[in-house]
């Protein structure tokens, strides 16, 4: 669990992971240098042995510390857990029992609802674009047809996801990727034989913070630009790999091209509403 935002949320992320069913696990939180010692009193003074603590010597930005936990993982399978995202207290049960029914599977995304900062149920247009995007039953999915749905728009939910370390470390982590490092890697899985396995069994809730809104408007290109670019690539990669439904859905890449209006549109909303 990468550590550094509102302690009362991290508190809520953790007891959700110590709380579950399934007990056999181990939680390592790296705290990228977060000013305030009262989540590392609190996380240490909980005395339980499934927990480790680490903070790291500067602070690494988001992307950093998330490469750095993927170092850090000793277990055949691991989670990059939201330090503000919730586990439902079966997850662990469903998402190793699904590991253990699809072995060769290299990930496992198990059902999401999304919650406000308060904890409220919501459903904002990228969830609901996800909601349409994402299987509408249990299912397997891999080769061109897992690509193609992954650049139509990528409906997975990264920290509710279960991954196979063997199989991403296999692969690696593209250099030079902020913005769509995970969807890159799972694109990259699929490249190299690699499935995903979805069950819409609800267990996880992904928090979506009010201000996230406003923080794609200010969003000031850079974003926009590393997709394009990745787009772009892959297009020309599956073309030339003969998957031409996958680059053509790169090519296209309506998802990014709708959020990418969305934030110029909310953008010249703000501007308009400041000069008057």
């Amino acid at each position: 669990m990468p550590f550094y935002g509102d302690v009362a949320q991290f508190r809520l992320a953790v007891s959700s992971v110590l709380d579950q069913t399934d007990p056999d696990l181990r939680l390592v939180v790296v705290d990228d240098c977060y000013p305030d010692p009262a989540p590392r009193e609190w996380l240490t003074g909980l005395g339980d042995a499934r927990v480790q603590y680490l903070r790291n010597e500067s602070n690494l930005g988001v992307n950093g510390n998330f490469r750095r936990c993927v170092d850090l993982v000793t277990a055949d399978w691991f989670v990059v857990m939201g330090c503000d995202d919730v586990m439902h207290p079966d997850y662990l049960r469903t998402v190793r029992t699904l590991a253990r029914h699809h072995p060769k599977a290299s990930v496992i995304q198990p059902g999401v609802d999304v919650i406000d900062e308060n904890g409220r149920p919501v459903r904002p247009l990228g969830d609901r674009i996800k909601n349409v995007l994402a299987p509408s039953f249990a299912t397997e999915l891999s080769g061109e047809r897992f690509v193609t749905g992954l650049f139509h728009g990528n409906w997975t939910y990264f920290p509710s996801l279960l991954w196979r370390t063997a199989a991403v470390r296999k692969v690696g982590f593209r250099p030079g990727l902020e913005i769509v490092l995970d969807l890159a890697l799972l694109v990259d899985l699929a490249a190299a034989g690699g499935s995903l396995v979805y069950d819409p069994e609800v267990v996880f809730s992904y928090r979506r913070h009010s201000a996230s809104v406003s923080s794609v408007q200010a969003v000031d290109g850079r974003r926009f630009d590393e997709e394009n670019r990745f787009f772009a690539e892959e297009a020309r990669r599956f073309a030339e790999r003969g998957w031409p439904r996958a680059a053509r859905a790169a090519r296209l890449h309506a998802t990014s091209r709708l959020n990418h209006l969305q934030a110029r549109v909310g953008a010249s909303i703000g501007s308009l509403a400041r000069r008057r």
